[in-house]
């Protein structure tokens, strides 16, 4: 571990340094979300059959693909990423508070993606005012989609109100090392702030980590979500218990997967290791191993149960399953990455911090594919027969594959600038770096500092 002690200047790096890699990332992030702009302007031109995905069996064999697929997939980074962040300070997890702010920013970044996704297989982006907002009263008891919209938002705004409260204390005192040009908006998060409502705050902090906490197994990537399809009895690769386990355990492997490539790119790029120590990525990488666990284990439940003389329907599907590389390809990602962590912890030397990335992409390119083939399957392998005649089978179209790149840029880019305006790394977490190494606190001495933490 580096002995050089983490101060004020690496946190403001990002900030203060723009390099020549730093603007192609912006240029290749922008052309990627940018790309998916353009070819959602030519859906909205000329309608959802661009996609193949405007009528159930006739265009593409289902009704949703990539775009619901991928809306899952970014909702469960979201949720895992604050439960993450929450966790750290709920439990006193302050070995991870260096990452803390990271998990925040990508439930904000992925939440924007997931809500996108919905706008856009809409069909028309005005629907949200005139089917949704318009009629919010009658369409929350009956719509699926409606609820939805009620959980993201709701989470944004929690999110959002979590992220502000931790950034006051930091741009309070880092406010004069700032950019001048965006003092509105530090001047706008920082309105009314004393330094008595320190203390405060970190109890309201902990009180919002609790509510995420309890709401997201309860409503959000644990309810909410995998309700809209396990209670559809007529779908059998949907319906049943075990989908809200499910997504919850593909909710934190995403998250803690994407958390693992964004505190790697920030060490790499701002030379962090002294603050983002190999630690932090052994323990990241050792919970990655211990849910997905979890979600082998419940994939082995539900291929079981679909496979050991079950109903006709849903053996069909689970034959199917079993037998689609994509399915194969999504389970042996995951697997050769769990035998990895595991080979890690016998052997220690097999560790490393670009093995834990490599590891993360393996797991986000894995559930990412097992999300995108429950959607597609479960609409292709309904109970009933009446669309058994109907020729055709779905095939992602070009504008569903630029959707999935131009939200990745469309966070990649979001990160980008936030680095930009914000720090990414909270001063509690430097100061706790410093206690941990027993190195004096100037703060401290000030009396500046933060309150002292249980």
């Amino acid at each position: 571990m580096s002995t050089k002690s983490p101060t004020e200047a690496d946190v403001l790096r990002p900030i203060r340094q723009t390099s020549t890699v730093y603007y192609v990332l912006v240029a290749i992030a922008g052309l990627a979300f940018g790309l998916f702009l353009l070819g959602w302007g030519y859906q909205l031109t000329e309608g959802m059959v661009v996609t193949g995905l405007g009528d159930w069996g006739t265009g593409g064999g289902v009704t949703w693909g990539i775009y619901i697929g991928a809306f899952i997939w970014w909702v469960g980074i979201a949720h895992g990423g604050i439960i993450l962040s929450a966790a750290v300070r709920l439990l006193g997890m302050d070995r991870y508070m260096p990452v803390a702010r990271l998990a925040e920013l990508l439930t904000i970044g992925a939440l924007s993606a997931a809500a996108f996704y919905i706008v856009v297989h809409l069909g028309r982006p005005d629907r949200m005012v005139t089917s949704i907002a318009g009629h919010y009263h009658i369409t929350v008891h009956a719509s699926p989609l409606v609820w939805d919209v009620t959980v993201i938002t709701a989470y944004f705004v929690l999110t959002a109100t979590y992220l502000a409260l931790t950034l006051r204390y930091d741009i309070s005192r880092l406010q004069s090392d700032l950019p001048d040009r965006f003092n509105p908006i530090y001047n706008m998060l920082t309105i009314g702030y004393t330094e008595r409502e320190d203390e405060v705050v970190q109890r309201m902090v902990w009180w919002i980590a609790l509510a995420i906490i309890i709401m997201a197994p309860l409503l959000l990537h644990g309810g909410v979500i995998p309700w809209l399809f396990a209670v559809l009895p007529t779908l059998p690769r949907w319906f049943g218990g075990v989908q809200g386990p499910q997504f919850l355990t593909i909710a934190l492997t995403s998250a803690i997967s994407g958390v693992i490539l964004l505190a790697s790119a920030f060490r790499h790029a701002y030379d962090w290791d002294h603050i983002i120590t190999d630690d932090i990525f052994r323990g990241l990488t050792l919970w990655l191993g211990f849910f997905s666990l979890l979600f082998l284990w419940l994939q082995l439940q539900q291929l079981l149960t679909g496979t050991f003389a079950p109903p006709t329907d849903l053996g069909h599907v689970w034959a199917a399953s079993i037998g689609n590389p994509i399915y194969i390809i999504s389970m042996t990602l995951v697997s050769l990455t769990l035998a990895y962590i595991f080979a890690q912890t016998i052997r220690p030397a097999l560790f490393t911090r670009r093995r834990a990335a490599v590891a993360a992409v393996a797991i986000l390119l894995g559930t990412i594919l097992e999300k995108v083939l429950f959607v597609v399957e479960g609409l292709e392998y309904p109970a009933f027969e009446i669309y058994a005649a109907t020729p055709g089978h779905y095939i992602p179209s070009l504008i569903e594959f630029a959707s999935l790149t131009g939200t990745i840029g469309m966070v990649s880019l979001f990160f980008l600038l936030v680095a930009k305006v914000i720090p990414v790394v909270e001063l509690h977490a430097i100061d706790h770096l410093r206690l941990e190494r027993g190195e004096d606190d100037e703060h401290r001495e000030s009396g500046t500092g933060p309150p002292t933490r249980d």
